[in-house]
């Protein structure tokens, strides 16, 4: 049985992903602060560690004999970058040298990296792919960033196996729906179950290229195995449609009352065109099916 980590894997994605890794028998070992992930996510069979992925010579001894790490783990969302940009950065920037630090020492094969189509910033051409130069607007857009440069790195000064998964705007089960930093989807639902007008920020015209989180998991199985990455590979991983904040208002129905913007990017939309070629992936799950099975729920 081939062991597998995943950093973060009491999270959102993480945990649907460790669900997937269990389901295929993997020997799967989650890592958790819980400082926003939840040990009733991780799936019973799994084993779980709560340790700061900081914790380098922890990592080191739990990664013997693991063929693949998923690093997920980061303190996430824009405006929380911003407000405590020193925080964010030890987390995000200090906890993924660490990862990668300690998978190289303890002869781990490969590192999927979990990045964000945050690095992008704000571009003058639609779609986005992977060629374009970084412009990040935000301190955790750096951050997620300086993590695909050190993997990179990683690959090309000690041979550890890289690939960077640039996720674009994800949602699905177990999406925390808790303050203000909530993602969009999620904020949208509990607000229409509490009968509670639904906020969108600025006008609501910024677009959004939304995926659900099955086929980020089937993203991120593809990159442990694809024989076609391995040295630092950067991919997105996103519908390729986007949709603005206000139609995603309409879908989900009710009242709308617009709220102060936020500095974010106005628009995203995925080239997936890399992630066809490397990893054989294309997105399955389109928004009209993803917000109505919540809707159902």
């Amino acid at each position: 049985m081939k062991k597998t980590i995943v950093t973060g894997g009491a999270g959102f994605i993480g945990s649907n992903l460790v669900d997937a890794l269990v389901e295929r028998g993997y020997e799967t070992h989650v890592v958790d602060n819980l400082v926003s992930g939840k040990r009733a996510h991780v799936h019973p069979k799994a084993v779980f560690h709560e340790l700061d992925v900081r914790e380098t010579e922890k990592l080191k001894e739990l990664f013997k004999g693991a063929s693949c790490v998923f690093h997920l783990a980061a303190l996430p969302r824009v405006q929380y970058s911003i407000e405590h940009p020193l925080e964010t950065n030890e987390a995000n920037v200090t906890g993924t040298l660490s990862v990668l630090s300690a998978a190289k020492d303890a002869g781990v094969k490969r590192v999927v990296y979990a990045a964000s189509s945050s690095a992008y910033g704000d571009q003058e051409e639609l779609p986005l792919h992977e060629e374009m130069p970084a412009m990040p607007k935000s301190p955790y857009a750096l951050h997620k960033y300086v993590g695909e440069l050190y993997a990179r790195l990683w690959s090309e000064l000690f041979g550890l196996e890289t690939v960077s998964l640039r996720f674009f705007n994800v949602y699905g089960p177990r999406q925390s729906d808790e303050g203000a930093y909530a993602l969009i989807i999620a904020k949208f639902l509990k607000q229409k179950r509490e009968r509670k007008p639904l906020t969108v920020t600025g006008d609501g015209t910024q677009t959004r290229d939304f995926t659900h989180v099955e086929d980020v998991v089937v993203a991120c199985l593809l990159a442990m195995e694809s024989g076609k990455v391995g040295k630092g590979e950067v991919i997105n991983i996103g519908s390729g449609k986007n949709i603005s904040v206000n139609d995603i208002a309409r879908l989900v129905g009710g009242k709308v009352e617009h709220i102060a913007p936020r500095i974010e990017p106005h628009d995203t939309l995925a080239d997936t065109r890399r992630a066809k070629e490397l990893l054989s992936w294309s997105p399955s799950v389109t928004i009209e099916e993803g917000i109505q099975s919540f809707l159902r729920q």
